[in-house]
């Protein structure tokens, strides 16, 4: 596994609770079809880039598209060809904003970002994956042909979605990494333990790495095991935030946390993962916590 890169917090927690935008569906890939909202992602990435050049290490930069499937699109007036448009875009945009500062930065990527077909927070019931992987791979395919150098699926809540995805992230040739969330006690929505939905995903469709997001760091350790399972961990994205995916979705303000408390909570998971390359936030987290986490 390659050097860690510094990747970004929680976009669009960031952009609500921060900045005062709506975000219909909890989608941030509308800013891009206007000056403004690119003016604000632009704004957004680049605290990012800076904590990379403070840190010397390479930046990944994720395409504001988490919401940029079919489902969700389509209730933003966004069609098949609007959204391959998009998720194209998103990508050149990033590399635009890496390379203002290319000769400061130690190294730059950008990466497509993917989001579960249904719901972040909770379980449905167990996904087909071969139709996640029909669903997701237009997605996937535009960011290949834009140029991304990896593409990461966040927030799944069960094992067949994570399955479909790394399927299709290899039918168009994409290196991926499939993000799992928990609950407060470690497993999955559905119940499952995180070493148990890694080693099913890789026993039939092995990925180029796993991240855990959107659960604080206690969490996360309280679902923890021994095992080879932890050495396929490449990412975290912890949240701010002690609450539950309930609690969180039942809150109407943002719980931000302590930045320097999180990345001291954080610390025995970046212990425990010994491949850690990816290292960022989600929600709650923005440019403040990331920089804590790395110590710059």
């Amino acid at each position: 596994m390659g050097p860690r890169h510094v990747t970004d917090g929680g976009l669009e927690t960031d952009l609500i609770y921060l900045r005062g935008f709506d975000l219909p569906e909890f989608a941030s890939f509308p800013l891009l079809d206007s000056d403004e909202g690119r003016a604000v992602l632009a704004d957004y990435f680049r605290a990012y880039v800076d904590i990379a050049v403070r840190a010397e290490a390479p930046v990944l930069l994720e395409t504001p598209t988490w919401r940029a499937n079919p489902d969700h699109a389509a209730r933003l007036g966004y069609d098949a060809a609007a959204l391959d448009r998009i998720n194209r875009e998103s990508v050149a945009f990033l590399y635009e904003v890496a390379a203002a500062r290319a000769d400061e930065l130690v190294g730059a990527e950008v990466g497509g970002m993917v989001g579960p077909r249904g719901d972040g927070y909770a379980s449905a019931g167990p996904v087909d994956p071969e139709s996640a992987a029909e669903y997701h791979r237009p997605q996937l395919a535009s960011f290949a042909a834009a140029g991304a150098g990896r593409a990461t699926v966040l927030t799944l809540t069960e094992v067949g979605e994570g399955i479909g995805v790394s399927r299709a992230a290899a039918d168009v040739g994409l290196d991926v990494g499939i993000g799992f969330t928990v609950e407060t006690d470690g497993r999955l929505p559905d119940g499952t333990t995180l070493a148990e939905a890694i080693e099913a995903v890789d026993a039939v469709a092995r990925p180029n790495y796993f991240l855990v997001n959107c659960a604080h760091p206690s969490h996360v350790l309280r679902g923890m095991r021994d095992g080879a399972w932890k050495d396929r961990i490449g990412g975290l994205r912890v949240n701010a935030s002690t609450m539950s995916h309930a609690e969180l979705d039942a809150a109407e303000t943002l719980d931000g946390g302590d930045p320097a408390q999180l990345a001291a909570d954080q610390r025995p998971l970046v212990e425990a993962f010994a491949n850690l390359e990816v290292l960022g936030g989600c929600c709650g987290t923005d440019a403040r916590h990331v920089a804590a986490m790395w110590g710059v």
